[in-house]
Formats: structure tokens, C-alpha cells, sequence
């Protein structure tokens, strides 16, 4: 995610929502001062997931959200990275 997403507490609301929808995997911050998160679930968790990471928190402004489509590593949980 680019934007204002990090020093926003994006991090914690993403594993609370990641929590939430039942999907696992990871967030983090890079050093560009971008979000990186993989998240792996059901199709429609993840989905939902991807529509929650395109506004974040409300004290987070998204300008964008770049995805991909990875193999599922096999995650269990949610952790912050």
C-alpha cells in the first residue's frame, strides 16, 4: 500500500481485520515507507481482506494498493512482520 500507511496504526488494524475475516498471513512496513501484507484464505475472506487494505484504518490514506496472485505458502495466523 503507498500512501500515508505507516506511523497510522495500519499495521495493528490490519491483523485485528485480518483477525476479523479469518485469514492468515503477514503485514509489514518496507523501508520506502510503503505496507507490504500477503494474506492467504478463502477466496471471499481474501476478497474481503483486499477491499479493507485499499482504505485502511481511518487515520491511514491509501493512494494505492498493488496486488499479485502468489501460491499459498500454507500460512497459519496473522502476524506482524
Amino acid at each position: 500500500m503507498q500512501g500515508s500507511v505507516q506511523g497510522v496504526g495500519f499495521r495493528w488494524a490490519a491483523s485485528a481485520e485480518a483477525e476479523r475475516l479469518g485469514v492468515a498471513g503477514s503485514v509489514r512496513n518496507r523501508f520506502d515507507g510503503t505496507v507490504e501484507a500477503e494474506i492467504e484464505g478463502t477466496a471471499d475472506a481474501v476478497a474481503a481482506m483486499g477491499a479493507w487494505l485499499e482504505h485502511g484504518p481511518p487515520s491511514a490514506r491509501v493512494e494505492r494498493v498493488d496486488a499479485d496472485d502468489l501460491e499459498p505458502r500454507g500460512d497459519r495466523g496473522f502476524r506482524i512482520a
